[in-house]
């Protein structure tokens, strides 16, 4: 909980005795390679690993989701959607980030569609869910109200999920008129 609080502190300005968050925002993400049970336990560590250099030198807090939906379509809950979780940098304070196995070379499947499709409906009538974004696009954020990162450098370019798998997720809760950016 205290790396949590850090890193909101240190990188949203926001001081709070819970890490709690107010999500706005679903990302969704590929986890670039790995099965199930090797990304549920890379997840599960506190400590980001020592190969991850430039996100390290920010925070040693792990990256981490909310949700991890397996090939199969399978979902997984790893973190409470209203507990901070180091995911997307800038929206981690108001996002709900659900990691896909799968990578550029291991495309995402109609389950994980179907499945993020499910997940996504149901956290927007549980939650003020107001975008729906990829990885890949949360650039697009770094202007606006919504934003929140102190340091200016920190940024990574990012592919995924793939823009197939956005449009596939976004025609199935098109319903939902869930904003790509601000």
């Amino acid at each position: 909980m205290k790396l949590s609080l850090d890193y909101m502190k240190d990188h949203h300005n926001l001081i709070q005795k819970t890490p709690n968050i107010t999500p706005k925002i679903i990302v969704l993400h590929y986890t670039a390679g790995g099965t199930i049970e090797s990304n549920f336990r890379y997840f599960n560590n506190l400590y980001l690993e020592n190969q991850r250099a430039t996100l390290k030198k920010q925070s040693s807090l792990n990256v981490s989701a909310h949700f991890l939906v397996d090939r199969d379509g399978t979902v997984y809950q790893l973190v409470d959607p209203e507990l901070f979780a180091r995911h997307t940098i800038g929206l981690n304070y108001c996002a709900i980030g659900i990691e896909n196995i799968g990578s550029k070379s291991q495309p995402l499947t109609d389950k994980q569609v179907e499945a993020n499709v499910e997940l996504v409906k149901y956290l927007a009538k549980k939650y003020p869910i107001e975008y729906l974004i990829g990885h890949s696009e949360y650039g697009v954020f770094r202007n606006s109200k919504l934003w929140k990162e102190t340091d200016s450098k920190y940024f990574t370019g990012k592919e995924d999920p793939g823009s197939d798998f956005m449009k596939k997720v976004r025609a199935k809760v098109i319903d939902l008129k869930l904003k790509s950016q601000p």
